[in-house]
């Protein structure tokens, strides 16, 4: 479903859809969808200056902006996670002054009206969320996570 709709054209300037640039599955298979020198519509006022990476995860699947259902209770798998080190590390190669990582929770941090209970706001963007383990991760990369005054 997600590649279905990340792969239509909503954006004829960049020729792409509402998708990331990579994609891991659980499995740790990781697949491009958007090529790098191509903005990827991932996370609203970041995505020019963003490589977007995306893990397979239920995360609020298939109500993500009802009320009642605003926690995450997926984990991430070791072999995602050791794809995505993989990745990081090979892309930090790739592209001269790549210093920084980021949840979309930490880039998004807008709240919009629940579908069900317009009174209640949530959050647009949770994920990864509290189950990605980024303690492990960061000492796993050279990069470092931003923090909201590095905007």
């Amino acid at each position: 479903m997600a590649r279905d709709f990340g792969e239509r054209e909503h954006y004829p300037e960049s020729q792409t859809g509402n998708s990331g640039h990579f994609y891991i599955d659980r499995d740790g298979t990781m697949e491009q969808w958007v090529p790098l020198n191509h903005v990827a519509h991932h996370v609203r006022g970041f995505n020019p200056q963003s490589i977007g990476i995306e893990l397979v995860n239920t995360g609020r699947y298939p109500d993500w902006f009802h009320s009642g259902n605003q926690i995450m209770s997926e984990p991430y798998p070791a072999p995602q996670i050791e794809a995505l080190v993989v990745l990081i590390t090979h892309l930090v190669k790739q592209i001269p002054g790549l210093e920084l990582v980021a949840g979309h929770e930490d880039l998004d941090t807008g709240l919009i009206p629940s579908e069900d209970n317009p009174g209640v706001s949530i959050r647009r963007k949770l994920d990864p969320g509290p189950l990605f383990p980024w303690p492990e991760f960061m000492n796993k990369i050279v990069l470092n996570r931003y923090t909201v005054t590095d905007s």
